[in-house]
């Protein structure tokens, strides 16, 4: 029996806003745009008949709405709160995972979210039932692999139009199981991801989202508008509100029309509204709350006003906004191919925060990069100079968790073991002008923050533009970390974006459909593999290259995006500006997502091939020691090569657990000097030769990688403990300050020379301390500092936060207050001019920089390995024949982590004439052992290596 269901459209709506525009909105098209003044819906299953309602439309919004100071505004409340078990595939298809499919189910609908559902009655206050039917058809490959991971169940399929299934996402929907007297077996929500990709992927072709000024032509040809633009196809009505300037009320409400193909709405005002500010009123049903107004700001906002209260209208081509010279200036042409890149990781604030030669006004802001006379310039322009090319910051755009306005700079005191400046920090934590940065707000915008005005927004596209512009002058790249795998915040929470524009959307869920957070507690991950998410990531690192000239990109937890977007946006990068823009990231597998479960990820083992970088944590884990999650214990007996393994050996009796640790450990550092290749050979410590990718890194292969452009080396960066306060850990505490200094560049060294990219954390060269801080995220500037005076490291200055750190108090008491274990002036500054060193040192030689894995293979020789091997020292041979950039004709350099003196004899080198590094001989040369006591003594082929030492011998040809 079919039953039709008759709707009562109400009267058409007058909106008539300020600026004397004027639109015509039909409740009827919130519903079934496509009809005249009735709709028929067949249900060709239920006997029994649902009696029609008429449905009234919320309230039209008006200026009052834009001005109200909440976040929201609740039209409609819902009495349910269900669960979303069940996936709409695509256009045609719904699972419900775990669900037999014999029985009935149903989806209901009700447009003002008034749906009653309990089990074991018939679901009423009902707009509409939409009845489907079981499913054998085999599901299209694509749609196989996207949700491979959801388990069988009810496959379910119905008969509705394109049309009137995009009409019914902007209303409540349930799938309900009944039994055979319509009464609620089982119900649940339904994911949406699946469905909304499949109606709206011409979303994807749009290039202007946001708001889009046009300026008026000299011949007025063409005449000035701006457009705004908000992809929200489950929206039932979106408005934009106007403001002219940050703090005003608005003065235009502008009611936007649904582009029905794209799911896109659109406004437009003819006239040119830069410097003004907007948001939108976005009336969307959410599940669990009912129909919300929601005032919020635009996802594609390329600048705010404070603490992201309204989005700032502008056109970044605008010649205000740049500074001058800004689009004659040169970047840096230093890096032909990645693993040219030498990078150091910053934090805007932490480099001038702490720097009195810069203006009290500019400190902690992008203004400071423009004192080109100031300490910390001085400091990067002399690391320019020697060998670093890039300086990757650590998030510059908008920030949930930095105040951006009375934001507060606390006085802070104690003693080396004192709980004092904790206490202090703790309690000021979010109200303070620090934070890494981990917390996307919007990922178009810069941070308003480090601008010296953040109420205007065109001061801190200006500003940032001349920070970057100044790095360029200093012969500095420019890369920045990009957080795309979460949000600050998801649901209803006034400082999630996506969420209250599209619902369920955005975000990756679980089983549950609640929002995954696997990358960030509370933070919400991203669902980056869905169309509309992966366009935003795109377009967000596009815009930051083009608008903003950045030179490379730092993905956080990268392996949470799907490698084929990344290829996407590399592509499109190489397109957009001319230019290579590399990619690097860290590819951690874990969480939901791990080992491919939803799509192919851009993780260590998935990217061969790709050309883009991870981050490795063999050589790393090997160099430093275990640390991350350690326990009391662990942390001080988890030993790495540098700093106390070979101790442990040595006090062990031969052919001990110890000494094959100490082996093994030496072949993971060998690893990464070869760039983590997974094809390259080299004899392991049981004596057989192994491929790097045959030799286990846990349940992983050590080797993983297909081009040392694919890997990115460290053994610092600003997770966890420095590689200064681990040593404090895990040094004996009778360690002298020399040796502390030199230990220090043993880690550096062998990253230095480690093939691929090498990555360093700002400070690590100035043997940078965090006061034994193992998450300094939230720490303040206390904890984060930086002295480019050299005059000390921040060590002893206070018991880190409780939060992460407690649980090592004991032992940590003792070490801050060990006078033996703070640097002293002449140890800091042998680091910095060590590390320089090392830099010249690289950048002295393609063969330090090799660019692909058969060079690698060709050119680069261990010797010293194999179960006779001497551990204390790592020697490496480099051919550089027929390599007109080697400037060499071959390499041998040496890392000796032992206290004392090395004599290394290589047969295979007698007779050869090997001299130290011309840097090693130079005035000032950071270690000057090197040159009085290293010695290669070709009659036996010895080489002599001082204790604790990175040597470097060059062949001239």
């Amino acid at each position: 029996m079919q039953i039709s269901k008759h709707i009562v459209l109400p009267s058409p709506v007058l909106i008539r806003t300020r600026a004397g525009l004027i639109a015509c909105i039909s409740a009827f098209a919130l519903l079934f745009s496509n009809a005249t003044c009735s709709a028929t819906v067949a249900d060709t299953t239920d006997s029994a008949h649902i009696n029609a309602k008429t449905t009234p439309l919320a309230r039209t919004p008006d200026l009052r709405d834009c001005d109200s100071p909440s976040h929201q505004t609740i039209l409609n409340k819902t009495s349910i709160q269900p669960d979303a078990r069940a996936y709409w595939l695509n256009r045609d298809f719904i699972q419900w995972p775990g669900k037999d499919p014999q029985g009935t189910f149903a989806l209901y609908a009700s447009a003002s979210g008034k749906l009653r559902i309990q089990k074991g009655s018939p679901v009423s206050d009902v707009d509409l039932r939409i009845s489907t039917t079981a499913s054998t058809t085999a599901l299209p490959t694509d749609i196989r692999q996207r949700y491979k991971f959801i388990g069988e169940g009810a496959l379910l399929t119905h008969s509705l139009s394109a049309q009137t299934l995009a009409n019914l996402l902007t209303q409540q929907l349930i799938l309900v199981q009944e039994n055979e007297r319509g009464e609620v077996i089982d119900f649940t929500a339904v994911q949406i991801a699946g469905v909304v990709d499949d109606l709206y992927q011409t979303a994807t072709e749009e290039t202007k989202l946001g708001a889009t000024v046009t300026a008026a032509s000299a011949d007025a040809s063409v005449r000035a508008s701006t457009a705004f633009r908000l992809w929200a196809p489950t929206a039932q009505h979106v408005s934009a509100c106007v403001y002219k300037t940050g703090a005003s009320r608005a003065h235009t409400l502008l009611p936007m029309i649904l582009d029905q193909r794209t799911g896109i709405w659109v406004g437009a005002i003819n006239k040119d509204m830069s410097g003004s500010y907007y948001r939108y009123l976005v009336d969307v049903f959410v599940p669990g709350a009912g129909i919300i107004r929601n005032r919020v700001t635009d996802p594609y906002s390329i600048s705010l006003t404070s603490d992201s209260r309204r989005s700032y209208i502008t056109d970044l081509q605008n010649a205000t906004l740049k500074p001058a010279g800004w689009d004659q200036h040169k970047i840096p042409e230093r890096v032909k191919t990645p693993t040219d890149m030498s990078i150091y990781e910053l934090h805007v604030r932490d480099f001038s925060i702490n720097d009195k030669t810069v203006r009290p006004a500019y400190r902690g802001k992008y203004l400071a990069f423009t004192e080109a006379a100031s300490a910390g310039m001085h400091h990067l322009q002399a690391l320019s100079e020697a060998g670093i090319t890039d300086i990757h910051l650590l998030p510059i755009f908008d920030i949930a968790t930095i105040p951006e306005r009375h934001c507060i700079s606390p006085n802070v005191s104690g003693g080396a073991d004192s709980l004092r400046q904790q206490t202090i920090i703790n309690a000021l934590a979010d109200k303070d002008c620090f934070n890494w940065g981990y917390d996307p707000y919007h990922y178009n915008a810069p941070e308003g923050s480090y601008a010296s005005n953040a109420d205007n927004g065109a001061t801190r596209i200006l500003e940032l533009r001349k920070m970057v512009m100044a790095l360029h002058r200093a012969g500095l790249r420019v890369g920045m970390d990009v957080v795309y795998n979460h949000t600050a915040f998801a649901g209803q929470h006034p400082q999630s974006v996506l969420d209250r524009i599209v619902p369920g959307y955005y975000h990756r869920l679980n089983a549950q459909g609640k929002v995954e957070d696997s990358t960030c507690q509370p933070c919400g991950n991203t669902a980056t593999e869905n169309r509309m998410m992966a366009k935003l990531m795109s377009d967000s690192v596009r815009l930051w290259a083009r608008e903003y000239k950045m030179d490379s990109f730092r993905f956080d937890l990268m392996g949470h995006q799907p490698r084929a977007v990344m290829e996407e946006i590399k592509a499109a990068l190489r397109s957009d500006n001319g230019r290579e823009i590399q990619l690097i990231g860290e590819g951690w597998n874990f969480g939901e997502v791990a080992n491919g479960a939803r799509f192919i990820q851009a993780s260590q083992l998935a990217l061969n091939g790709s050309q883009i970088g991870t981050f490795s944590d063999r050589a790393r884990d090997a160099i430093r020691g275990g640390g991350h999650g350690d326990n009391a214990a662990a942390i001080v007996q988890n030993k790495g090569y540098i700093n106390g393994l070979l101790d442990a050996a040595d006090a062990s009796p031969p052919y001990s657990p110890q000494k094959n640790t100490l082996q093994r450990s030496a072949d993971m550092v060998r690893v990464g000097l070869a760039g983590s290749i997974a094809d390259y050979v080299m004899q392991t410590a049981d004596g057989q030769t192994k491929k790097l990718s045959e030799i286990a890194y846990n349940d992983q292969p050590a080797g993983y990688i297909s081009s040392p452009a694919e890997v990115v080396n460290y053994v610092e960066n600003h997770d966890n403990h420095t590689l200064f306060d681990i040593n404090a850990f895990r040094l004996p505490h009778t360690t002298s300050h020399e040796d502390r200094a030199r230990v220090q560049i043993l880690g550096l060294g062998l990253t230095a020379f480690s093939q691929g990219i090498a990555y360093f954390h700002a400070g690590s060269d100035l043997l940078r301390s965090k006061s034994l801080d193992g998450n300094s995220y939230n720490s303040g500037d206390w904890f984060n500092r930086l002295d480019w005076t050299y005059q000390q490291n921040y060590f002893g200055t206070g018991l880190p936060p409780e939060k992460d750190n407690a649980r090592f108090y004991t032992i940590m008491g003792p070490l801050l207050t060990d006078q033996r274990i703070k640097p002293r002036a002449q140890d800091i500054a042998m680091s910095r001019d060590a590390f320089r060193d090392l830099l010249r040192i690289r950048s002295s030689s393609a063969l330090f920089r090799l660019s692909s894995s058969e060079e690698i293979q060709q050119r680069l020789r261990f010797f010293n390995t194999g179960p006779e091997q001497n551990p204390a020292v790592i020697a490496a041979h480099l051919n550089g024949e027929n390599l007109s950039a080697a400037h060499f004709k071959a390499v041998m350099y040496f890392i000796n982590v032992s206290k004392q003196e090395q004599r290394l004899v290589i047969p295979e080198q007698q007779g050869r004439h090997f001299q130290l590094h011309p840097v090693h001989l130079m005035h000032g040369a950071g270690d000057q052992r090197i040159a009085s006591q290293a010695q290669f003594i070709s009659e036996s082929g010895s080489f002599i290596l001082p204790a604790l030492s990175v040597v470097c011998f060059v062949e001239v040809n």
